[in-house]
């Protein structure tokens, strides 16, 4: 068995299929999988017609916001949203600003034979870094006990917009960004973490020296035109996955977000 799969912060799905640049996407690539970020819809407001696939939404209650969404050809054995109950979950949560990131749709799960597939769009830090303290405190080691707690069934794929570049070689200007959000150091340790217990950047494992690979650029001063960038998306897997990763590759000349998609290819 052999599975395509990408991953792709669309930056609005509604205005991805506008444009055409989901469609056009899909003609390109046809993955038996994709996943989206950011889709900041909900289902009936997207006018979706991808009859090969099977649909899966999680959509924030705030409109207009975060989502995510998995389309797949292959049916899952089951599909969840959220973090399991199995996940300690602490009351802090709904204490931040800017509201309950639980209510934002950004994490959801579909169970194959050989694999959990874990879609997320982790929450940014904010400018002002005003979200880094949920990000260190609650939202990546609860992230990674819900991996580690789905990992006692079976592997794991986990993939989407982590909103952090890993290490120097992950975005273009390192020094300059050192205490901004996206390369803090706490944003930094929460990837090192899921490294540490045994997730394997499933990009690096392939590349391990490829410099300016980026998934994200900012539409400002013609960032993407100069590859001013950051690797921000990931495919993470299980270490047992690793002997089947024959492909992972960011796919920069597709267009129609501030990210590009990225996949990887699992043959068993």
């Amino acid at each position: 068995m052999k599975y395509t799969l990408f991953s792709w912060n669309v930056n609005g799905v509604r205005a991805a299929l506008k444009k055409g640049s989901l469609q056009d996407f899909l003609n390109l690539k046809s993955p038996d999988i994709f996943c989206l970020q950011e889709t900041k819809a909900k289902k009936e407001q997207a006018e979706v017609d991808f009859p090969e696939y099977q649909e899966f939404w999680n959509s924030a209650k705030r409109p207009g916001y975060s989502g995510t969404a998995i389309f797949t050809k292959i049916k899952p054995l089951s599909y969840s949203a959220g973090f399991s109950d199995n996940i300690n979950i602490s009351k802090n949560w709904t204490d931040d600003i800017y509201g309950d990131p639980l209510s934002e749709g950004r994490v959801q799960t579909i169970e194959l034979p050989e694999f959990y597939l874990v879609n997320v769009y982790t929450p940014n830090s904010k400018h002002d870094l005003s979200r880094l303290g949920l990000r260190e405190k609650l939202w990546d080691p609860a992230f990674l006990a819900y991996l580690k707690d789905l990992e006692k069934v079976k592997p794991v794929v986990a993939c989407g917009d982590f909103n952090a570049a890993h290490t120097a070689i992950d975005l273009a200007r390192p020094k300059d960004n050192e205490e901004n959000a996206g390369y803090t150091k706490e944003e930094r340790q929460g990837i090192t973490n899921l490294i540490n217990a045994g997730l394997v950047d499933s990009f690096r494992a392939l590349h391990p020296t490829d410099t300016s690979r980026y998934t994200w650029w900012t539409f400002r001063a013609s960032a993407r035109t100069r590859n001013i960038g950051w690797r921000i998306d990931y495919f993470f897997i299980s270490k047992s996955l690793e002997k089947n990763l024959s492909s992972a590759e960011i796919h920069e000349k597709i267009m129609g977000s501030d990210h590009c998609p990225i996949s990887i290819t699992l043959e068993f």
